[in-house]
């Protein structure tokens, strides 16, 4: 049984929230304010609770769910956030991405659409963990990049892990797929249109500057310099392209 916790100020929607995710067989908690999601959520109540899902609203009174987002990542609380964003705003999805979340659902939402994206996050929640439990090594190939390595650095993408020069940096669902996607392309020119679509499932039209932002945030990751990138490659008024081997200067 899963625990999930439902962060909406709106109490009809809540409810029947709770309602069905219950009848689904998942234990779940309201709260329909940010900063009683944030006590629960960093173990700062007097009875915390591991939840294995968020589904958070965007707009909330005092901290709305970006705040929420972006503090539990800050805090290295990476349970997996499934935000739900006012209808006809991608700037939205965008930013809600960037501070963290783990998928969106634009409301007016149909019931079975969130329950199908809540399960997906469900499910990868637990590959990670088994994943993490299992000591042996995936099998080389078993999936498609399960682990990628390039120039001294591994990336996980069950574990959702960078690993470079002994350190780990724990990625956001997002930022690890755009990596994938970048990595399936390498060499190759991605546009930010195809970001926009294949990544994020966005088809409107868009504001692509908040892509740039990720990409700065993951050269901080991978780049020895950051401001002189050798493996995320801005291609002027086109995209990016991912260079795994650098040539020697």
């Amino acid at each position: 049984m899963s625990h999930v916790l439902i962060v909406e100020d709106e109490a009809h929607l809540a409810k029947g929230l709770q309602y069905n995710l219950e009848a689904e067989g998942h234990s779940v908690a309201v709260v329909g304010d940010g900063e009683r999601a944030l006590e629960l959520l960093l173990g700062k109540s007097a009875k915390p609770t591991a939840f294995d899902a968020v589904v958070l609203d965007v707009m909330l009174p005092g901290k709305d769910g970006f705040a929420v987002a972006a503090e539990l990542r800050a805090a290295k609380q990476y349970v997996p956030v499934l935000m739900l964003t006012a209808r006809g705003r991608p700037e939205d999805v965008l930013k809600g991405f960037a501070s963290g979340a783990d998928d969106y659902l634009p409301k007016p939402f149909e019931l079975p659409i969130l329950l199908a994206r809540l399960q997906g996050l469900l499910r990868r929640r637990e590959w990670m963990q088994q994943s993490l439990a299992s000591s042996a090594a995936p099998a080389a190939g078993n999936q498609e990049y399960e682990a990628f390595s390039f120039h001294g650095r591994t990336i996980d993408f069950g574990k959702l892990e960078l690993r470079v020069n002994g350190n780990t940096i724990q990625l956001t669902l997002m930022e690890a797929e755009l990596l994938r996607h970048l990595i399936r392309n390498e060499g190759r020119v991605v546009s930010r249109k195809s970001i926009l679509e294949e990544v994020w499932g966005l088809h409107e039209d868009t504001d692509t500057r908040a892509i740039d932002n990720f990409i700065v945030r993951l050269r901080r990751y991978i780049e020895d310099n950051p401001a002189e990138p050798r493996h995320l490659l801005t291609v002027r008024g086109v995209g990016y392209r991912f260079v795994a081997e650098p040539e020697k200067e």
